[in-house]
C-alpha cells in the first residue's frame, strides 16, 4: 500500500511539473531603435502571444522609444540594471542584483541579445546557476575591439547555446572557437505588416515632408563607420550624373551625421540628398523609395534588407554577412563588393533606367521573405531550441 502511493505521489509531481511553465527572461540592452533591441522585443511578443513559457523581460537601460510598443503585454515588472562599465562597482553592485532577481524569479532560461548582454548576463546566468543560458551573435566584423573579443569569448564559454541569424555569423563564431554543436542559426524575422501603409505615393511624401522624386533610400544609424555611408553618398555622385532626376533618402541618426552632410556638399549632391535623421514612418519610407541600399562593410543578418524586400523594393547591397543568404544575384536585387561605390552605382542606375525589372525584382524579393523569414518560422525554432536545452 505504501509503494502505491509513493507511485502515486510522484506521479502527481511529474504532472504538477509539467502543468508548469518554464519562465524565461529576455535580456536587451535598451529600449532604443536598433536592430537587436527590436527583434528581441518581437520575440517577447511572439513568446507571450505563444503562452508556452511565462516570459519576463529585463533591461541594461529603461530609456528607448520602442518601451510603448510592449506596453500591452502582461509582462509585470522590467527590471534595469544599469552599467557604465564592466570593471568598476557598479557593475559588480549590477550583476549581485541580476543574481538575485534571477533565483528569486526562478528563471529557467536567460536569453541574451547582443555584447553587452552576452557578457553581463552570462555571467550574472552562471553564478545563479540557471539551467539554460542562450547567448546570442549579430555581427561577423568591425565593430568590436581586440579585447571586447576576448570578454565575449569568455561570455560565450558560460552559455549553453549561442544563436546566429545567419550562417555567416555561424561561421565566424566556429572559427572564434565555439563548439558547432553549441550553434544554431535562427534567422530575423520580421511582420510584413508594419511595412503596410494605406497611404497614397502623395500622401505619404507629405507625410515625410518630401518633395516628388526618384528616391534611393538607405537606412542604417551614422553612430558606426561600418554602415560605409561615404560610400553610398560615393555612387549617389555617379547616380546623379547618369540619372539627374534621381535623389538620395538617408534615415538614421548619430554622431557621423555631420561629416556626412559636409562630405554630400563636398560631392556637390546636397540638394538630392535628404538626411531624415530617425524615422518611425517606415512603411511610408519605403513605399515612397525606388530602391534601397545597404553599403556596410561588415554585417550579420540585416534588418535593412528584410524591411526593404519585404516591402517589396529591389535591393543593392554590399556582399556582407548574411546578406547573399537572402538576396539572389539578379533575381531580387544585386550584391556588390564592399567600398565599390562604381559597382554600386552602376547596379542603381541599370535599375532606375528599367523600373518593370526594379518592380519584378521587388516583387520577388517579398514573396521570398513572407516564405522563408517570417515571424512564425523565428518562434517556432526559438522554442524548438528551448526544448531541446531543457531537455524536453
Amino acid at each position: 500500500m505504501l509503494r502505491k502511493n509513493n507511485h502515486k505521489d510522484t506521479e502527481n509531481t511529474e504532472i504538477a511539473q509539467r502543468r508548469v511553465k518554464p519562465a524565461v527572461l529576455q535580456l536587451i540592452d535598451s529600449f532604443n531603435q536598433g536592430g537587436s533591441e527590436r527583434q528581441a522585443l518581437q520575440l517577447t511578443r511572439l513568446l507571450v502571444e505563444s503562452g508556452r513559457f511565462k516570459v519576463h523581460l529585463a533591461c541594461l537601460s529603461p530609456e528607448g522609444v520602442l518601451r510603448d510598443s510592449i506596453n500591452d503585454l502582461d509582462l509585470g515588472e522590467i527590471p534595469s540594471f544599469p552599467l557604465n562599465s564592466f570593471y568598476d562597482q557598479n557593475a559588480v553592485k549590477q550583476l549581485r542584483h541580476l543574481v538575485r532577481w534571477l533565483k528569486s524569479s526562478r528563471i529557467d532560461i536567460l536569453h541574451t541579445h547582443d555584447f553587452y548582454t552576452n557578457v553581463f548576463g552570462m555571467a550574472g546566468g552562471a553564478l545563479a546557476r540557471l539551467p539554460v543560458r542562450v547567448a546570442s551573435m549579430r555581427e561577423t566584423a568591425g565593430m568590436r575591439s581586440a579585447a571586447q573579443k576576448q570578454v565575449q569569448r569568455v561570455a560565450y564559454s558560460l552559455a549553453h547555446h549561442v544563436v546566429a541569424n545567419s550562417n555567416a555569423v555561424r561561421e565566424k563564431l566556429i572559427g572564434d572557437g565555439v563548439a558547432p554543436d553549441k550553434v544554431s542559426v535562427i534567422y530575423n524575422g520580421l511582420d510584413v505588416r508594419r511595412l503596410a501603409t494605406t497611404l497614397s505615393r502623395a500622401e505619404s511624401l507629405s507625410v515625410l515632408g518630401l518633395p516628388e522624386g526618384r528616391y534611393i533610400t538607405i537606412v542604417a544609424n551614422m553612430r558606426l563607420e561600418v554602415k560605409d555611408y561615404p560610400m553610398f553618398l560615393r555612387a549617389a555622385r555617379r547616380v546623379k550624373d547618369a540619372v539627374p532626376d534621381a535623389a538620395f533618402l538617408l534615415a538614421g541618426e548619430g554622431e557621423l551625421s555631420d561629416s556626412l552632410r559636409g562630405l554630400a556638399e563636398e560631392l556637390g549632391i546636397n540638394d538630392a540628398t535628404f538626411f531624415l535623421g530617425r524615422c518611425e514612418k517606415v512603411a511610408e519610407l519605403l513605399a515612397v523609395s525606388e530602391i534601397c541600399v545597404l553599403s556596410s562593410k561588415a554585417e550579420g543578418f540585416s534588418n535593412s534588407i528584410l524591411e526593404y524586400m519585404a516591402a517589396g523594393r529591389p535591393v543593392v547591397v554590399t556582399d556582407v554577412g548574411g546578406a547573399r543568404e537572402v538576396v539572389t544575384e539578379g533575381e531580387t536585387g544585386y550584391l556588390v563588393p564592399s567600398g565599390d561605390d562604381a559597382m554600386m552605382a552602376m547596379k542603381l542606375i541599370a535599375l532606375l533606367q528599367n523600373p518593370e525589372r526594379a518592380r519584378a525584382m521587388g516583387a520577388k524579393g517579398k514573396r521570398v521573405v513572407e516564405s522563408k523569414f517570417s515571424c512564425e518560422a523565428q518562434l517556432a525554432h526559438t522554442e524548438s531550441l528551448y526544448d531541446r536545452c531543457l531537455g524536453r
